[in-house]
């Protein structure tokens, strides 16, 4: 895990989405935390454009100028509070939609899903990596010098199987009960005996190879460890 060097590699077009690799593990990882289905098209949406690139990549699409926007969005926790934020779109039309409803059991035309991701069990860390950067919050607590990692969604059945999906890591990744926001979602956190040290190394394990990463956030996990462990830039590399 380190930033990004100035020859990052992006990511290789994949034939079949739908086949089980590193790259389809992040990319709809990605999806089902922040993106939709229907019949004919996949949208998934990111605050990084480096990750639009590597996800338009991963598609074997283009990414034009009208995919970015300044949009408003409101904290997971406090509805009161809204950020303005970069967000990047990526769509990919076609039949990749209908099968990954089928596959993979995502939502699709606002229908309930099933999130079965047992075809990426042996890309666990992709998987959670998409997730993580989709639908997921990092933050450095000031009062206790320690990192807070959290996952919001709307979707209670999403953050149930992103829990499992923890429990079953290796490092094992304690978690906290799920509890409804004041927005009206979902959300969960790493418990707080929870190693995050550990996972940062573990989520971003490969990354600088694959470019299968947000830079942004991948960035911030990485300060914010380092931060509450006393270590200095650098030292999660290995």
């Amino acid at each position: 895990m380190s930033d990004a060097p100035p020859d990052d590699p992006a990511p290789e077009p994949v034939g079949d989405l739908l086949a089980a690799t590193p790259a389809t593990a992040y990319f709809w990882g990605r999806v089902a935390g922040d993106g939709e289905l229907t019949r004919d098209c996949v949208t998934v949406r990111t605050e990084d454009e480096r990750a639009a690139d590597a996800l338009a990549a991963i598609a074997g699409t283009g990414r034009t100028d009208h995919d970015h926007r300044i949009a408003a969005r409101e904290s997971a926790h406090d509805a009161s509070i809204v950020r303005f934020e970069d967000e990047y779109e990526v769509q990919v039309f076609g039949t990749p939609a209908d099968r990954a409803s089928a596959a993979l059991g995502l939502p699709i035309d606002g229908r309930p899903g099933g999130y079965r991701f047992d075809a990426f069990s042996e890309y666990r860390p992709q998987l959670v990596r998409g997730l993580l950067e989709a639908c997921g919050t990092v933050c450095f607590r000031e009062s206790s010098g320690s990192v807070g990692v959290s996952f919001v969604h709307d979707d209670e059945a999403l953050l149930r199987t992103v829990r499992s999906l923890l429990d079953d890591a290796e490092p094992h990744v304690p978690t906290d009960d799920l509890s409804e926001t004041s927005s009206g979602g979902y959300w969960f956190g790493l418990a707080g005996g929870a190693d995050t040290a550990a996972f940062a190394r573990w989520v971003y394990a490969d990354s600088d190879g694959s470019g299968l990463y947000s830079a942004e956030r991948r960035q911030k996990l990485r300060r914010s460890v380092e931060r509450a462990t006393d270590g200095e830039v650098g030292e999660l590399s290995r």
